[in-house]
């Protein structure tokens, strides 16, 4: 088993909708928000972690490749040498699976910081409020919770590892095309972080480049993604 090489992406991630990535309030102050977001405790600026977006890119290709049903909604932990969940995306060793022909996972995602431009705006987020409607009385229940506003970036970057387990790293390089590129795109197709459903977190990926400078076209990945 040895590393052949390290595949990079870089370019931004673009807010299209409200983007909300709780941090948890275990406190709420009287006027306050209800749901925060995440943010950098040591400057106050909202960020993405890197986990947020693996999270999802793993969870919408599980969907994808049937993998959900088979662990009772818990993430994909087969353990097996050639799954694309568990070879990309990674699966601990337990006493049940001890499988090291796997080798590391492959995919690192790394946090997404603000850009340059938008450390730059005046307004960073804002406060939305929610509405609980009781059925019976039609009561409204309030709740305010907080997002990054459309057309904030952030700086985006991935690194993938290229492995020859025997096959010269073939696996390796078929899964980022057929598991990495794919799940990019149906992360834009989708939603990033909480009330997907309710009109926030669409998000865009803009200006991917590879390791070497060229150009990384999300628009060419599989039709059935769309």
């Amino acid at each position: 088993m040895k590393q052949k090489t390290i595949k990079k992406i870089q370019g931004k991630l673009v807010v299209k909708t409200g983007l909300h990535i709780g941090a948890g309030n275990d406190v709420v102050q009287i006027g306050g928000v209800d749901s925060p977001i995440i943010k950098n405790p040591s400057n106050g600026e909202p960020y993405i972690p890197g986990s947020s977006i693996k999270g999802k890119m793993r969870s919408l290709m599980e969907w994808n490749l049937e993998k959900v049903t088979d662990f009772k909604g818990e993430p994909c932990k087969c353990g097996d040498s050639k799954c694309p969940i568990c070879r990309v995306f990674g699966c601990a060793n337990d006493d049940k699976n001890k499988n090291t022909d796997r080798g590391p996972t492959r995919l690192i995602v790394r946090d997404a910081i603000l850009s340059k431009e938008s450390k730059q705006k005046n307004i960073l987020t804002e406060e939305k409020a929610e509405n609980n409607i009781n059925r019976i009385t039609a009561k409204a229940n309030p709740r305010f919770i907080e997002r990054v506003v459309p057309g904030v970036e952030f700086d985006f970057e991935i690194s993938y590892r290229i492995i020859d387990t025997g096959d010269n790293g073939k696996i390796d390089e078929d899964y980022f095309n057929e598991v990495v590129l794919k799940s990019l795109k149906m992360l834009e197709n989708d939603y990033l972080g909480g009330g997907g459903t309710r009109g926030n977190g669409q998000i865009e990926f803009k200006d991917l480049v590879d390791e070497s400078g060229n150009k990384v076209d999300l628009k060419n990945i599989d039709k059935d993604t769309k």
